[in-house]
């Protein structure tokens, strides 16, 4: 089984867009203003996004995308207009994370975890 798509509500799929682009990956399917998909620069996944009346605020999925050059790829958002809620920190699980939300307020981490991700010191047998 392989984790490969994932799709995200919105009530403006255009600012979307706009947003994901941003971000660096790269659209392959645009049914807008109903629904759009992105591939990842890297990988294989692809993100969806489809359009609803209203966004949940409460207890949604949190997105992450890993990036080698996290602290750098947060400046080059930074002068795209990208705010973020946390800036790049270390974690005492030890990935380093920035915070920031899509504009339709789903919740997106930016992160490096390296080896970290799948092999903690804690990981069990």
């Amino acid at each position: 089984m392989n984790l490969n798509q994932v799709t995200l509500p919105s009530t403006n799929v255009e600012k979307s867009v706009i947003f994901y682009t941003k971000l660096g990956l790269h659209l392959i399917v645009d049914a807008s203003p109903r629904y759009v998909r992105f591939e990842l620069p890297n990988g294989d996944s692809t993100l969806s996004i489809h359009k609803v009346n209203a966004v949940s605020t409460e207890n949604n999925p949190i997105i992450y995308f890993e990036d080698e050059n996290l602290d750098a790829v947060v400046k080059e958002l930074q002068k795209k207009g990208i705010e973020f809620s946390k800036l790049p920190k270390s974690q005492t699980w030890l990935w380093r994370e920035a915070h920031l939300e899509d504009p339709d307020g789903n919740k997106l981490i930016l992160y490096k975890a390296g080896k970290n991700r799948k092999n903690p010191p804690w990981r069990i047998n």
